[in-house]
């Protein structure tokens, strides 16, 4: 079927609602199709010439709804029909009715998830672009990512992520909205292959948004399913050696929660102690880490990188190979190995001096960079900004004496 084309005067959306109703009606035969589309024609007719745009985007939605299951329309004429049925927003006579009119169509959309996802994902993107509030924009944003979670569409949507945080910056909203926008993004992202670094960030931006005010008491509690699955994609993950989320109070409050205090206490184990803290908390539960998927053989692994990062966080600089054998429970020939592989891991950056057997470090990464980091490095960035103040000065005074001597140079010539 081909798309439709306006050829007559008639108004576009008159001619969507006439090939609208003569598809639907198509099956019952003259008698009964050809009433019917004179009805609903003239129905559309009214709500044109009254200017009752809400009430003719309800009208051509529900036309449309067989259109949308039914296999006959090609998905060009399908998009262009609720393309031109998005355009109502433009015609309305206020921000209310436009995003009334944008309910009205994302409720329709996302009905059915499971059925030409892609296709209403795409259409919802272009309601997207023609809604001039930011507010509706945030909602009609979410609701396509509410649909790519549903039809299993993430590759629709997962493009536009990157533009997240000038995306919360245009649309102004608060944080319950945002709290919203990122656990949405986060479920999308979930189980994607090769997204574990971007499921954890957006976990993460979610989590920090709770500050444990009593009037989040209720929101805060609903996010420890969220703190536990973050707490076991960072044990889980060879790549991630530095987090906060010990100081998240969504995470916080998982210490004292009966289901998840154990997945608590395995965060700070891998935050704040080392090893031999990972095996005796291994040995009393080995079933709670194969329900999490957690395999033992790799989580000992990424125990040894993250004991020596404290040991180089404890240390004067230089770490003896015994203090490296004894943290990380290995024969002395296997130091130079697990250096290599911090090196590789690049969160370590030293050198071996294999004839006194030292590991001499000059850089380590932090397992948290909590406050007193902050601190800790805003004190050193006000020390090196006094410093090159008074260097600054110490320039500009000894230009004005080199400047001053030469003027007295001249006078003495002339």
């Amino acid at each position: 079927m081909a798309t439709i084309v306006n050829t007559t005067e008639e108004e576009p959306m008159l001619a969507v609602v006439r090939s609208i109703a003569q598809q639907t009606w198509a099956d019952a035969g003259p008698e009964v199709a050809d009433p019917e589309v004179a009805r609903l024609c003239a129905e559309a007719q009214q709500h044109v010439l009254a200017g009752r745009w809400l009430d003719m985007a309800a009208l051509m939605l529900a036309s449309a709804d067989l259109l949308l299951l039914s296999p006959r329309v090609p998905d060009k004429e399908l998009e262009c029909i609720l393309t031109v049925i998005c355009n109502l927003v433009t015609k309305a006579g206020s921000e209310d009715e436009s995003l009334e009119i944008a309910r009205l169509i994302c409720a329709k959309l996302t009905h059915q998830p499971a059925d030409k996802t892609t296709l209403r994902i795409k259409v919802l993107f272009s309601l997207y672009n023609l809604l001039a509030s930011p507010s509706g924009k945030a909602f009609v944003y979410r609701k396509a990512l509410e649909l790519a979670a549903a039809g299993k569409a993430a590759d629709c949507v997962v493009p536009t992520f990157k533009n997240i945080d000038a995306f919360v910056a245009y649309w102004g909203i608060g944080k319950p909205e945002q709290r919203d926008l990122f656990l949405a993004v986060s479920r999308v992202l979930k189980d994607q292959k090769g997204m574990a670094k971007e499921y954890f960030k957006f976990l993460n931006k979610y989590l920090a948004m709770f500050d444990g005010s009593a009037d989040e008491a209720d929101a805060i509690g609903a996010a420890k399913e969220e703190a536990a699955a973050a707490i076991i994609e960072f044990v889980k993950s060879s790549d991630l050696y530095q987090c906060d989320l010990l100081e998240m109070p969504a995470v916080a409050q998982l210490e004292k929660d009966e289901k998840y205090q154990p997945v608590y206490e395995l965060l700070k184990i891998f935050l704040t102690q080392r090893l031999g803290s990972y095996l005796e908390f291994q040995t009393a539960n080995s079933a709670l880490l194969q329900g999490y998927g957690l395999v033992h053989e790799e989580c000992i692994t990424k125990m040894r990188l993250l004991s020596l990062l404290d040991l180089s966080g404890h240390c004067s600089g230089e770490i003896p190979y015994s203090a490296i054998t004894k943290a990380l429970e290995i024969n002395d020939d296997e130091v130079e190995y697990w250096i290599v592989k911090a090196i590789s891991s690049k969160i370590l950056d030293c050198k071996v001096d294999q004839l006194n057997q030292l590991v001499i470090v000059s850089r380590h990464t932090a397992r948290v960079f909590g406050m007193p980091k902050w601190q800790s490095l805003r004190s050193k960035l006000g020390v090196w900004r006094g410093n090159i103040a008074n260097a600054i000065n110490t320039i500009q005074a000894n230009k004005v004496t080199e400047d001053g001597g030469q003027g007295m140079q001249g006078l003495m010539i002339r």
